[in-house]
């Protein structure tokens, strides 16, 4: 008779022999599967690298048709990240979660400046919103990510409103069931308006991790790497 801790160590040990040891190989076979298991039809080749960066890191295929890539979001990135152009994060999150070894230009978050939790608490708002009164000299020609708070997405859309220079790209995708699919959706046609290039994921899934991950798609791009 079987038991179950035979059972157990038997799945065990078939585990411990067929799974993928090679980080390369495990890439590779993860992308394959993104492909089989995804829409990308209304991705263009360098796009749906992006998406499918997205994809992996949330481990969603049905996100596919919530992935909003404008049209010039890939050239202009890439030429701020040949241009050095200054990285701004909203959280630390996002900024530990870039691929370093591909990053020559500066990364900076601001949200644990000693000055930030002051100015939030006179003003009335989140110390993300705060924070970004230090992104005034950066900004321009900058690559924006924020991926945690729809405040500091709707902040950088009224500082720009009001005659802050332009980034090269911004990739909005923060999270959350307030303020996070809105803020995405005010993302996309203010963009449109202004002609700034943006890189989105609309509704409430969103996150650090995903918002690096466009980005660390990007540098991808940039070094001619593809899955």
């Amino acid at each position: 008779m079987t038991t179950s801790s035979d059972t157990t160590s038997e799945f065990t040990e078939a585990s411990r022999e067929n799974y993928i040891r090679d980080p390369h190989k495990i890439e590779q076979e993860s992308f394959q599967r993104i492909r089989q298991l995804s829409d990308l039809s209304a991705f263009d080749q360098d796009q749906a690298q992006i998406a499918m960066r997205l994809i992996h890191t949330c481990g969603e295929p049905s996100i596919s048709s919530r992935i909003n890539i404008s049209h010039s979001a890939i050239k202009s990135g890439i030429a701020a990240i040949n241009a050095n152009a200054p990285v701004l994060c909203d959280v630390e999150m996002v900024k530990h979660g870039l691929t370093k070894r591909m990053i020559e230009q500066e990364v900076h978050c601001f949200l644990n400046d000693s000055r930030v939790p002051d100015i939030a608490k006179a003003e009335g708002e989140t110390r993300t919103m705060a924070a970004l009164r230090f992104w005034e000299p950066l900004v321009e020609g900058s690559i924006v990510l924020i991926g945690n708070a729809p405040t500091a997405l709707f902040r950088l859309m009224e500082m720009i409103e009001n005659g802050s220079p332009k980034p090269a790209l911004i990739i909005g995708i923060p999270v959350g069931f307030v303020g996070a699919a809105e803020s995405k959706d005010a993302l996309i046609t203010f963009c449109q308006q202004h002609d700034i290039a943006c890189i989105t994921v609309t509704g409430y899934v969103g996150g650090s991790a995903m918002t690096a991950a466009a980005f660390n798609a990007l540098l991808r791009l940039n070094k001619g790497i593809r899955f």
